[in-house]
């Protein structure tokens, strides 16, 4: 009796040794992933405070790096503009600090003409990364009408017969399109979803809707890569063709457009509970988690067809994106398809929190992120940041943080 009792009791204690063991190992796990988290945050609010110190002109809006190492500044009317106050802003969310609000109010009021622009689809960017952005964090009453309005203007850019909205208004001559339709124009109807919310007009809602539809339809090879553009003929609706304009070739996987299919089908299942968007949204995730041609430390090559090829740079910004992404997918999907889902993300973050691509203080002009590519094909924006990669970065992060209590 008296050993069945030890022998109980010894393997009490050992239990007890293992689980505690075990709740420090946790422990330690977690307080590695927050110390790069708020690492990361911390140097992120570094560099966005040296960038206002440097320029303080509402109408010149970061964009970029030059040849040369000059800063890019871009006007309200570039697709960019609303990604520095959506920078703003989500300090101000990570913070608490006033003085990334008061800041971040001032930028986003320099996009206010862009309410009413028409000339593009990118007014979904411009308005929703800022005043958007604003607006989920203090709900001010003004950027209601503002939100409203620029989907108003984006959907004037829809045609049923097509069911989806136009994204450049440019090209007919130089690259004979009628009615081209980017897959990074998924991302224009988190705006048009939100303007359905506010005004209570399910227009928006439906235009985003089918165009997400379309979208499936037309622009997803078997396997799940994208085309990056399918012009279609506005009269009949039917495709035309369909090839790239950023990506390597026609039929290759861009992958920075591999990372905004994935995004807007995300979003699209969050606003519409539509099983199809979350099945879209998990077939592209998946063919990007298991594509055999992405580095160790995840940060993709800037087109997937040119993974080994000699010099070829990286596209941080596709990774952040991709990342912020799948931890929004893992809150959606079922249990094993979750945790994959969110380990992968925690990994890019990790590596985009190391040296190599996260600047030091008051380097890379006072960008966050570096190794970004913009446009390969023309030359442009090769291996320099960019204010949308910080944007998804800084999202991310906080997505990461959020959700996990860190």
């Amino acid at each position: 009796m008296y050993r069945k009792q030890l022998s109980i009791f010894i393997s009490a204690i050992v239990l007890l040794i293992f689980l505690s063991g075990n709740i420090g190992c946790n422990k330690t796990v977690q307080q590695e992933k927050k110390d790069y988290v708020e690492k990361s945050l911390v140097r992120a609010g570094e560099q966005l405070s040296l960038m206002l110190e440097t320029n303080n002109d509402t109408t010149k809006l970061p964009r970029s790096v030059d040849e040369n190492g000059n800063t890019i500044y871009v006007p309200s009317r570039n697709w960019v503009s609303g990604f520095y106050p959506g920078c703003l802003w989500l300090m101000y969310e990570y913070s608490k600090d006033n003085k990334w609000k008061e800041e971040a109010i001032k930028w986003t009021s320099a996009l206010s003409k862009e309410q009413y622009n028409t000339n593009t689809h990118d007014v979904g960017f411009m308005i929703y990364c800022s005043y958007g952005q604003g607006y989920r964090l203090e709900g001010i009453k003004e950027y209601e009408t503002v939100i409203i309005n620029a989907a108003r203007s984006l959907a004037t850019r829809y045609n049923d017969t097509v069911g989806c909205t136009k994204s450049w208004s440019w090209g007919e001559k130089d690259q004979g399109w009628s009615f081209p339709v980017i897959i990074d124009n998924m991302m224009n109807m988190e705006l048009l979803f939100k303007a359905s919310e506010l005004s209570g007009d399910e227009t928006y809602k439906n235009i985003a809707i089918k165009h997400a539809k379309t979208t499936i339809k037309n622009h997803f090879r078997d396997d799940y890569s994208s085309y990056h553009v399918v012009d279609y003929n506005p009269e009949t609706g039917e495709v035309n063709r369909k090839r790239t304009f950023q990506g390597n070739s026609d039929e290759s996987a861009w992958a920075r457009g591999q990372a905004w299919g994935l995004y807007g089908f995300t979003f699209c299942y969050r606003e519409t509970a539509d099983p199809e968007f979350l099945q879209m949204a998990e077939n592209i995730a998946d063919y990007i988690i298991h594509q055999p041609s992405t580095p160790e430390d995840l940060i993709p090559v800037w087109d997937y067809e040119m993974f080994g090829k000699e010099g070829e740079p990286r596209d941080a910004s596709a990774a952040a994106i991709i990342a912020s992404a799948l931890i929004e997918l893992s809150t959606h999907s079922e249990r094993t398809k979750a945790d994959e889902y969110f380990h992968y993300a925690e990994k890019i973050l990790e590596s985009l929190s190391t040296d190599t691509y996260l600047a030091e203080k008051g380097t890379n002009n006072n960008f966050i992120l570096k190794h970004c590519t913009g446009h390969k094909p023309h030359n442009s924006e090769i291996d320099v940041p960019l204010i949308y990669g910080d944007y998804y970065f800084l999202e991310a992060l906080l997505r990461l943080k959020n959700l996990k209590n860190l």
